[in-house]
């Protein structure tokens, strides 16, 4: 798709850039420079949100007539924020975590520009199989998750061995809910 203003994903995240591709977007990429920390008494499903506009607003004195484009992926169980995994053990006490459990996955979207901000999210809940250690391990420490939010990509060995149920998007859960972000951007 092209539309008549230059679009920037500001995003580093190969699957994002897939996504935006495959749906037929034309657009170049920046990566936000950002703390992604937030009010530590802020409800966890605000948090996706919250942050997606942080990343735009970094653009607010270096555009023109583009259109920003940011996002934020969470992975909530038992209203528990599951970040990025800093390390090997983390990411496998996420994965047991996650294991035989529903959770819930939100990716926040922001549309940016000079004249106008247009943030949205997308909510889908996911549910695991039992996972084994030896299950975990190997999926860490072959498929590296640590860029990940929950310690996993559902494109990933795991999602296909490990995800019995989505409801919602699985798009939502690979970090850009193609079918809002489509909407949106044509009434923005």
């Amino acid at each position: 798709m092209n539309f008549n203003r230059p679009l920037i994903l500001a995003s580093s995240s190969p699957r994002r850039q897939y996504l935006m591709r495959e749906a037929g977007f034309t657009f170049t990429t920046r990566t936000p420079d950002i703390d992604e920390s937030f009010p530590a008494d802020m409800p966890v499903t605000s948090v996706p949100k919250f942050l997606a506009e942080k990343k735009a607003r970094v653009f607010e004195n270096s555009i023109t007539d583009e259109i920003v484009i940011t996002s934020d992926t969470v992975v909530i169980l038992k209203n528990e924020i599951l970040n990025k995994p800093l390390n090997r053990a983390e990411a496998i006490e996420m994965l047991q975590k996650l294991s035989g459990k529903t959770h819930t996955v939100i990716t926040a979207v922001c549309l940016f520009s000079k004249a106008k901000i247009d943030c949205f999210d997308d909510y889908t809940e996911v549910t695991f199989k039992n996972l084994t250690l030896g299950e975990i391990e190997f999926y860490v420490d072959n498929y590296k998750p640590y860029d990940k939010a929950g310690a996993y990509g559902a494109q990933d060995w795991i999602g296909l061995v490990a995800i019995q149920k989505i409801n919602g998007s699985y798009f939502t859960v690979m970090g850009m809910p193609m079918h809002r972000v489509y909407e949106h951007l044509n009434k923005f």
